[in-house]
């Protein structure tokens, strides 16, 4: 029967106002590399940068801490982006040939990015202001002139066009069609072939109304707009790629499909040129690479027309884009993208940068999608005088400083690719002292000794930050597939790497990696360098870092990985050489009937190894059999690290370097468990057999349920219908019901929590050191540890040997995975972590008053009493909200309207991508926000919170997703920039809407653009973007269950709706031993 229970008083208005100074959602900032990357400008002025995507986002950087964003509305991938220099606006071309206009505008003393214009080019050729002899087909690109603000449209049709960007309207009779291009051309040249696409438009420098235009069938045209006149033609014959315009004027270098470049001078006397001064295939073969650069830089100084190269006998690719950069001191820069030979090469994506005699072959391991050199654009300084390359690849950006001899590659600030290796876990570790912090920045200092030889720093400056310096320093830590843990300064807006671990020197390899694209030798060629750190592949997939806890107190640290390997390390200031001390714990106990069909253990290096600075492996453990760590954790007051596995869970005292304890957690049908990840066809298909049984039998019992509550149920609606409902009064949601789950599920023996806690175990007088671990299968342990003590404060404890006594046992009634595990002490407080008590760095724990545990499993929350474990107040997450919980964490909550208030909550996010926010201990639900997509599964299983209630998710393979639950607590851009308009500029007044979301579900400021006739346009209006440690970690990993309950969701959602409350049974079973 259905029940109602009601509450006789409603909402406090003074606890309502105390939520709203205590929490607020926003999402403040995207952390990373942008996913998909498609476009890339600069603005020389500003000294600011943008990067389009290919879902339309849009991102603009300048000195760490000052950051752009907005989206697109429409779904497109951004093509080309060109800013107005010093204006602070950018015109971006989308792949439908629309363009619109953002500009950086400020209120309240911050800069916003916002969209003001959009431009859609009509599909025909009648239109008003356009000649019906050219119509304007697909954008191809675009060209900003430098005089009148106007942009220059060059088509698929070979015609161009001319828009006032102030109004992105199309100016009338200006439009160049190629039948007036043709009437300067030769007959024998103009008869036969179309011009074909426009591929380059390119302005002078010095004279603006001269625009240089290149058409795909390779022929090239200087128009004076002004005069509206062909003022030089250059027959090319080869298919064109790209051009670049001489500083001066006099050079013009263009480059082609077949992998050849040519130079083309303007200074021939004649107004038509027939060949190129020099041109030359660079990896084409022929003469010696020697010769044929000596003989090119040679003839190219000596200004002669006969240096023309024929083919080589090796086809390259097309060299996509070209750059010349003259420099003050002698030579110049040929700096080109391709060009490989197709059948050595073909797969590799290179950047040439040629200087005199010297060519460097550039390697990455991503395409490359656009670069860029940072150069004096003033029209009254004679030289380019590069100072640095920027290369934008698919995977990340490198920087180049071209000052410094050697050409090195500049640490960047931020946009380091997090994925340079797949990250497979994170945790989040807050208020680092600043010893720790200043030793970890010294290590990563040591790693990069090219930062210091650089004598350039990071060329993109522009703007201000604005925002204060962080009152505490927090660390990102990211664990990868290659073994690697990365440290991220997390502290403000700007995510910049410290420092990175590798565990991969610590064992034997199968086969020894040998880097094929290392640095190459002298007489090799081409002469390739490896530049960049994104590198996807990895030695061994058992390297992989499943998860890494961190004790900010001691330096102390430990990371766990895919083949069981359990390592304890320890922060030093100075190498060392020294061998590791190995030990294997057994988890299976020499049960009987269990094989082990995974992967095997990796093998450790035996004997003293060199070690930098930095971290430093001091003990190796190995569980066997050497499946995936699940759950870790330390304390390094006790000396003391405990992990678990599919297979059950262990103690290691790592001071004597000897197993305490081991417990085996599987069920006799765990047979999923002995598979491992490595090897998952019998258990895939194991798992989606069970699936549908369980599916089979609920349906059948939910038929028969409702055959017999059928009439009830009809009775019990009636009976409420004709009762009045009072509108005052809050009633209480209908619960689901919740089908147990059955004891030999696979996986159900699986590790999921570990937590150390001084508390009352054995008895209400005594308390002490206690140890809990949480299975998948809704069990529960508690062990009463006695640990030698320290007879001073901070001293190494004595020698005696650990001991481990269970204590107590719970067994939840549904079986629902046990996500964590926190006591609380008797004010209901959270305890502190190791450390943070003994040293005054936070308040004691109250141990006069009785503690209680708080479980939280993926079905509901409770809070037992200690030591005899009862139960105390419980909330019913999944009962209540059809949902199942992932990941949890404590957190304070500062008012931001008294300083000295702070609550501490329980924090939750939901398979539905759902946060809430409960209260400790009584767990009344506070807040609850939707974060995450649903369907992002590996979103929600990345995500991870802080101590100060913000959090991170990753919202792509690059890029972390950074939320804030709190009021006061919040890291968003906030900066300004010092832009200069036009005096004849006209800027658009744009109205603010609701508010939607920008890239990648950021909340932002939605503005609707202006049509051209000035009244507000909805539909284009688009998106704008404001720039404005109970430390959990968790793994990547997408697990068979993520995927059932996405397809399932729907179907168990009605299922729940129809499914009738019953009376309330017990929630758990308590053995007590």
């Amino acid at each position: 029967m259905m029940k109602f229970r009601f509450r006789r008083q409603g909402a406090d208005p003074q606890r309502e106002k105390l939520k709203q100074e205590l929490f607020a959602f926003n999402k403040t900032v995207e952390h990373g590399f942008p996913n998909q990357p498609s476009a890339l400008a600069f603005d020389p002025e500003l000294r600011i940068m943008a990067i389009g995507t290919r879902s339309g986002a849009v991102k603009i950087y300048g000195a760490p801490g000052v950051e752009f964003t907005g989206l697109h509305r429409d779904t497109a991938t951004v093509t080309q982006m060109h800013f107005l220099p010093g204006q602070g606006r950018l015109l971006t071309l989308l792949d439908d040939s629309s363009l619109h206009l953002w500009e950086i505008v400020h209120h309240n003393g911050c800069a916003h990015l916002e969209e003001a214009l959009s431009f859609q080019p009509p599909s025909r050729p009648s239109f008003e202001n356009v000649s019906t002899t050219a119509s304007l087909t697909r954008v191809t690109v675009v060209l900003l002139v430098a005089v009148g603000n106007t942009a220059a449209l060059g088509t698929e049709g070979s015609s161009i066009f001319f828009l006032d960007v102030t109004t992105l309207t199309l100016l009338e009779g200006q439009t160049l069609s190629a039948d007036e291009v043709l009437r300067s051309v030769p007959d024998d040249y103009r008869c036969g072939k179309a011009l074909g696409p426009v591929e380059s438009l390119q302005g002078h420098l010095r004279d603006p109304t001269k625009i240089l235009i290149g058409y795909s069938r390779g022929l090239l045209v200087i128009w004076n707009q002004a005069a509206r006149c062909v003022e030089h033609v250059f027959l090319g014959n080869q298919q064109l790629e790209s051009l670049c315009w001489g500083r001066g004027g006099e050079t013009i270098i263009s480059s082609h499909s077949d992998g050849s470049y040519a130079v083309w001078s303007t200074d021939t006397g004649s107004r038509l040129t027939m060949q190129p001064t020099v041109a030359t295939t660079p990896y084409g073969g022929g003469p010696s690479p020697g010769e044929r650069q000596e003989a090119t830089f040679r003839k190219i100084r000596n200004g002669r027309s006969d240096a023309v190269f024929p083919p080589g006998p090796f086809p390259c690719k097309a060299i996509n884009k070209i750059l010349w950069r003259n420099c003050e001191s002698g030579g110049h820069f040929i700096i080109f993208s391709g060009g490989m030979p197709r059948a050595s090469y073909g797969d590799r994506h290179c950047v040439s940068v040629l200087r005199a005699e010297t060519l460097v072959t550039l390697d990455f391991t991503s395409r490359i999608i656009d670069f860029f050199t940072v150069h004096s654009t003033r029209p009254e300084d004679e030289f380019d005088d590069p100072q640095a390359l920027a290369v934008l690849l698919e995977e990340e950006l490198v920087v180049l400083d071209l000052k410094t001899p050697g050409w090195p590659a500049m640490p960047a600030p931020y946009l380091a690719p997090l994925h340079s290796s797949a990250i497979t876990c994170s945790a989040h570790v807050a208020n680092v002292p600043s010893k720790l912090w200043a030793r970890i920045v010294s290590a990563g200092e040591k790693q990069s000794p090219q930062s210091a030889s650089s004598a350039s720093s990071w060329p993109i400056t522009g703007g201000r930050n604005l925002a204060q310096e962080p009152s505490q320093r927090g660390l990102l830590l990211t664990g990868h597939e290659d073994g690697t843990v990365r440290f991220w300064d997390a502290s403000g807006v700007a995510l910049r790497p410290l420092y990175k671990l590798s565990t991969a020197g610590l064992f034997q390899m199968d086969c020894e990696h040998a880097d094929s694209l290392g640095q190459a030798a002298e007489d090799d060629w081409p002469p390739f360098r490896k530049v960049g750190c994104f590198d996807p592949y990895s030695d061994d997939p058992r390297l992989g870092v499943q998860k890494v806890v961190l004790c900010k107190y001691t330096a102390q640290m430990v990371v766990a990985g895919t083949a069981g390997q359990v390592l304890v390390l320890e922060l030093s200031d100075m190498p060392a050489e020294q061998a590791i001390s190995v030990a294997s714990v057994d988890l299976l106990q020499d049960r009987e009937g269990f094989t082990w069909k995974g992967h095997e253990r990796l093998s450790p290096r035996m004997g003293p190894l060199p070690w930098p600075a930095g971290f430093q492996p001091r003990v190796l453990v190995q569980c066997l059999p050497p499946a995936a760590v699940t759950a870790v954790t330390l304390h390094a007051e006790w000396s003391l690290v405990a992990f678990g596995t599919s297979h059950g869970f262990g103690l290691f005292d790592y001071q004597r370097k000897s197993p305490v304890l081991a417990r085996c957690t599987l069920h006799p049908n765990d047979s999923l468990a002995m598979e491992g990840p490595l090897s998952r066809v019998k258990s895939l298909k194991k798992s989606l057999r069970q699936s549908f049984r369980r599916i089979r039998k609920s349906r059948v019992s939910g038929k028969k349920r409702a055959a017999n509550a059928n009439s009830k149920l009809l009775e019990a609606n009636a009976q409420l219908a004709e009762q009045p409902c009072p509108h005052d009064v809050e009633m209480t949601p209908v619960q689901r019901r919740i089908e147990p789950r059955s004891a030999d599920d696979s996986l159900s023996g699986v590790v999921r929590c570990l937590y150390f806690a001084d508390t009352f175990l054995r008895d209400a007088a005594h308390h002490g050191p206690t140890m809990w671990a949480g299975t998948n299968s809704g069990s529960v342990f508690a062990y009463a540890l006695e640990v030698p003590a320290a007879v001073a404060s901070g001293e190494k404890r004595p020698e005696q040997a650990v001991e481990a006594v269970l204590g107590k046992e719970v067994q939840l009634m549904h079986r629902a995975p046990v996500v964590a595990i926190a006591v609380l002490d008797g004010r209901g407080r959270p305890l502190p972590e190791p450390y943070e008590a003994s040293r005054d760095l936070a308040q004691a724990p109250d141990m006069q008053g009785g503690h209680a545990v708080l479980i939280a499993s993926e079905e509901q929350f409770k809070v037992f009493t200690l030591p005899k474990v009862s139960a105390k107040t419980k909330f019913k997450l999944t009962a209540h909200e059809g949902c199942r919980v992932r990941k949890v964490a404590l957190a304070t909550f500062a008012s931001v309207a008294c300083e000295d208030y702070a609550e501490t909550c329980l924090a939750c996010l939901t398979n539905l991508g759902d946060v809430h926010v409960f209260s400790v201990p009584g767990l009344r639900p506070q807040v609850h926000y939707s974060c995450i997509r649903k369907e992002d599964i590996s979103g929600i299983a990345s995500c991870v919170f802080t101590r100060h209630g913000q959090g991170f998710y990753l919202i792509s393979p690059s890029e972390f997703e950074r939320f804030s639950l709190s009021a006061r607590n919040i890291t968003e851009p906030l900066c300004s920039l010092d832009i200069s308009w036009p005096h004849d500029a006209t800027r658009s007044r744009l109205q603010e809407s609701p508010k939607l979301s920008q890239a990648n579900g950021t909340p932002s400021i939605i503005l609707a653009p202006q049509s051209c006739d000035g009244s507000p346009d909805p539909a284009h209006s688009k998106g704008a973007a404001t720039s404005g440690d109970t430390t959990l970690d968790t793994t990547g990993d997408v697990t068979v269950e993520d995927v059932k309950d996405f397809l399932g969701s729907s179907e168990e959602s009605e299922k729940n709706l129809r499914n009738l409350v019953e009376d309330e049974a017990l929630d758990c079973a308590i053995l007590i031993k």
